[in-house]
């Protein structure tokens, strides 16, 4: 089954607010064995809101449509609609009292705009909004059904979690789609398409493979379709075991599982710690630790130590150190990667120190360069990077690297 989705608001394409209803959309659809064709953002212009309504009324059944429908005049998805569907605007006793007892809830007086809200397209069929004051509506048009919801993001989830895909599942048939996503670190695309190869070539026709990269590395989503759910997981799961022989250092984790979360799991069942001394990274890794619930178990604390001289007073980097290799250094980072575990009284320590941008580069050591220590257990590694001229790009690829490093250390020393 395909189905279009059409977000509706000028703040979309202005770039004052970025599009995420669709892409939540778009994952809950999916699980539910639905295409999404097309995801379209469009003005609030009645002309183009109309042309897009034709567009995808000719190509698919079903369009879901977020956007467009609270009580202030900018927004003129209702009266479009009623235009596009030849009705007109009646008040709904069940839609109003829902916006008093929200409004009521909220302390906030019932105005002639909240009111309304109440209005809906004659026999349209309504879905309550618990959350909100706009419902969500259905009107159908030669042959074509449209789900309208609002664009703010909570309530629209709402209305799809408990009452579209409800709708859905009952009244539109739909195939069964499994994936499963292979998260790896370490080989760029093009290294990774060569090292499984042969093993892409031999999946069976039913299960296709796509290859999306990032700067936290390269993720593998094998796709199943069109047989029965538990055959389906059955068969993924001996492909992603005939993968592991291939590139099992390089895969930390499956589906949405972070990097961090994956050496969380490890330092959690070993009852190991780790901390993080940052220049470069400014607190960034210590934040991909600490996003993740659970990580006071194993993770102490990080100094950011951005100038030399904190290098020197908290994690006892020698100013001669400093002086006859720079900070950016192996020398360096190594240091800080050992200090940082006897000062914060950890089993394990990520270090970095680097350029990151846009100024501060020289011929020897250009924009991107970086080097990352991690220390534990009586080793040290370090590596160097270059990463190029962007100074978020390198910030992330530090901190992925970082821990890419800290996982095959841990690894090593668990076997």
């Amino acid at each position: 089954m395909n189905i279009d989705i059409i977000t509706i608001g000028d703040e979309i394409l202005i770039g004052q607010i970025v599009d995420t209803n669709s892409a939540w959309m778009a994952k809950k659809l999916n699980d539910e064995g639905i295409n999404v064709r097309q995801i379209s953002s469009i003005s609030d212009d009645p002309g183009h809101i109309v042309e897009a309504f034709n567009e995808s009324s000719q190509k698919v059944k079903l369009v879901l449509v977020t956007g467009g429908l609270g009580p202030t005049k900018d927004d003129k998805t209702k009266d479009t609609i009623c235009d596009y569907f030849g009705t007109k605007l009646v008040h709904d006793p069940s839609v109003l009292k829902n916006v008093e007892e929200l409004l009521s809830k909220r302390g906030i007086a019932l105005n002639r705009l909240n009111r309304d809200q109440a209005l809906v397209p004659e026999n349209s069929r309504v879905f309550e909004n618990k959350l909100g004051t706009a419902p969500g509506l259905l009107l159908e048009k030669n042959g074509c059904s449209f789900i309208f919801m609002p664009g703010v993001p909570f309530e629209m989830k709402y209305l799809m979690e408990f009452e579209i895909l409800p709708y859905l599942r009952e009244n539109f048939q739909t195939s069964t789609i499994y994936h499963r996503t292979v998260l790896t670190q370490g080989l760029p695309e093009s290294m990774l398409a060569e090292k499984i190869s042969a093993w892409e070539d031999a999946l069976p026709s039913y299960i296709k493979l796509a290859y999306l990269p990032s700067p936290q590395g390269v993720r593998l989503r094998l796709s199943a379709r069109g047989l029965a759910q538990p055959v389906m997981e059955a068969d993924v799961a001996g492909q992603v075991v005939k993968l592991q022989k291939l590139i099992a250092p390089n895969i930390y984790g499956f589906d949405d599982e972070s990097p961090a979360a994956s050496i969380g799991k490890i330092m959690a069942e070993s009852g190991w710690t780790v901390s993080t001394a940052e220049s470069c990274t400014g607190g960034a890794i210590a934040r991909l630790f600490t996003e993740n619930p659970g990580s006071s178990a194993y993770f102490k604390g990080s100094v950011v130590a951005y100038s030399n001289d904190i290098k020197t007073k908290l994690l006892n980097v020698d100013a001669d150190l400093l002086l006859n290799h720079g900070a950016v250094s192996r020398e360096v980072v190594e240091k800080m990667a050992l200090e940082s575990c006897k000062l914060l009284e950890t089993d394990f320590s990520i270090a970095t120190s680097g350029i990151a941008g846009p100024g501060g580069g020289t011929d020897e050591k250009p924009v991107g360069t970086v080097w990352i220590a991690v220390a534990g257990m009586g080793k040290v590694t370090s590596q160097q990077f270059n990463f190029g001229n962007d100074r978020e790009r390198n910030i992330i690829r530090t901190g992925q690297n970082g821990l890419f490093m800290l996982r095959k250390l841990i690894l090593t020393i668990k076997q």
